[in-house]
């Protein structure tokens, strides 16, 4: 860790807590907004939040190759991102808890006969375990329907006793499908996806697993589904996690000034998972958010309005980081909050600019966030058309730390790239890269490291940081302006909604 603890000998960067003695008080919120937003995009860069991301790969090769929360990683790099604050003058505080660590042992499903193949598979989070070297059992699809495989009607049709269950995805979250195949009397389930990409699941918590469960492509799937109408399958199947409690933490930081019942946040989870790096899960956000806050530090402004920054542990296990924040605040404390702004994964290398959709204009998948959240969607449209950057609205399926905010109704957006979603023919075609291919190939991987950082994606979205920091730091009359309802919170110059895959990030539930 000498590399970790020599870059946190940085000279120190004070934030002041109040306006300088006999300096009036501005009295146009608007004008210091901009000009602090100005400097900030000016100032804050991705040359700049690279050298992060260097002490973030850094922490990874020298602990076990990855910066999971409860591990040697994330509390190193949680470290350096604490006495980077503190030296910089905020007030910074450890948030600790408890949760369950987890770490794949093994994920291996083969086809046995009639025609051996392996095919690949993922553990899902929370998931039981076999016994060491698996099992072999008979494979057996359950029939396709709406909520295939949600209730014990869809078991009815064969013996499902000691076999492995194969069910496609959608209609009930992974927990009730397992349960429910257990209950049938299965020994395993492989849950295949029902759209392009990979399947990174979660059962939601340690008390939900039922059986050994992994998640296959929709190809995979498919494929077996038509082994299946040709006669019996035999797979060989190991799924195998370590579960241990441990600890871990949070890392808040907040300017020591500005009004507390006007309190501005962000939000990035420093956590990657067990396989790799993360440099862009999440690193690339964690960085952003960090270099944004150093050169705010730097800033001659006096916020008006308190500005905290978060970097959230143990997202990976299913946001519990930002969970236990929200949870821990006093009604008085959520009101105080007045908006949540959530960067993750905002540079990957086949990504797309997506914000989120907080008036639900596209009208995809879940609906708009609380009131207030349009208007923050606007705002960071706004300020990406005025840069000439195509962008696409995304929606907020609960896979990241935004999620715990928007249930207790604090207006919420921000932005990210792209993961484990397949890039359309029309967003190659506006955003560039290859179509076909993942948003980001090396999601939840070990190739996520310093090669995977797109820095054209990097710069934007920390040009989006540093703009809304400057901007709701001393300005936040825009939450109360109305959206224009002709144009949404959509602007000329916007890629709007560009019909592709609307993009989440942490381990999908369902």
């Amino acid at each position: 860790m000498a590399v970790v603890a020599a870059t946190a000998l940085a000279t120190p960067l004070l934030l002041a807590a109040s306006p300088h003695p006999g300096r009036p008080a501005s009295h146009d919120p608007g004008k210091e907004a901009a000009k602090l937003s100005r400097e900030l995009v000016r100032n804050a860069s991705a040359r700049d939040a690279y050298k992060h991301l260097q002490q973030f790969q850094a922490i990874a090769d020298s602990t076990e190759g990855h910066r999971a929360a409860g591990s040697l990683g994330h509390d190193a790099s949680a470290a350096y991102v604490y006495r980077q604050l503190q030296r910089a003058g905020y007030k910074v505080s450890y948030e600790s808890f408890r949760f369950t660590y987890t770490e794949t042992l093994a994920e291996k499903l083969a086809v046995v006969s009639p025609t051996p193949r392996d095919v690949t598979i993922k553990a899902m989070t929370y998931t039981p375990s076999t016994k060491e070297g698996g099992l072999t059992a008979q494979l057996v699809a359950v029939p396709v329907d709406d909520t295939t495989g949600c209730e014990a009607t869809d078991y009815a049709a064969a013996d499902f006793t000691g076999t492995i269950a194969l069910i496609k995805r959608g209609g009930c979250s992974f927990a009730e499908k397992q349960a429910a195949a257990a209950a049938a009397g299965a020994a395993g389930a492989a849950i295949y996806n029902n759209t392009e990409g990979a399947l990174s699941g979660t059962l939601g918590e340690v008390a939900a697993g039922k059986i050994p469960t992994g998640g296959l492509t929709q190809a995979e799937g498919e494929k077996l589904v038509a082994d299946l109408a040709a006669g019996e399958v035999t797979v060989s199947f190991e799924i195998r996690e370590l579960q241990e409690d441990r600890p871990t933490r949070n890392v808040i930081a907040e300017t020591p000034g500005g009004s507390a019942a006007k309190t501005v946040m962000l939000g990035a989870h420093l956590d990657s998972v067990t396989e790799g790096p993360g440099i862009n899960d999440n690193g690339s956000g964690s960085a952003g958010l960090l270099d944004v806050a150093l050169k705010l530090a730097k800033s001659k402004s006096k916020p008006a309005n308190k500005v905290r920054f978060a970097w959230w542990s143990a997202e990976e296990n299913g946001l519990i980081g930002s969970e236990k924040y929200v949870a821990a605040l006093t009604e008085k404390q959520r009101e105080q909050i007045r908006l949540y702004l959530n960067f993750d994964m905002i540079a990957s290398p086949n990504g797309v600019q997506f914000v989120f959709d907080g008036d639900n204009s596209d009208e995809v998948g879940e609906g708009p966030g609380p009131e207030g959240s349009a208007q923050l969607e606007r705002d960071i449209n706004e300020f990406l058309d005025g840069k000439g950057k195509p962008h696409e609205g995304t929606d907020f399926t609960g896979r990241s730390d935004y999620g715990p905010f928007i249930e207790v109704g604090i207006p919420s957006g921000g932005t990210d790239t792209g993961a484990e979603g397949i890039k359309t023919a029309a967003q190659a075609e506006v955003f560039g890269g290859d179509a076909g291919i993942a948003y980001d190939p090396c999601y939840h991987a070990a190739c996520d490291d310093l090669d995977n950082i797109d820095m054209g994606h990097f710069d934007t979205n920390i040009d989006v940081i540093a703009n809304a920091v400057g901007t709701y730091a001393h300005d936040l009359r825009s939450l109360t302006r109305p959206v224009d309802p002709d144009t949404g919170t959509g602007t000329p110059g916007s890629a709007g909604s560009g019909g592709g895959l609307r993009e989440g990030h942490g381990r999908v539930t369902e």
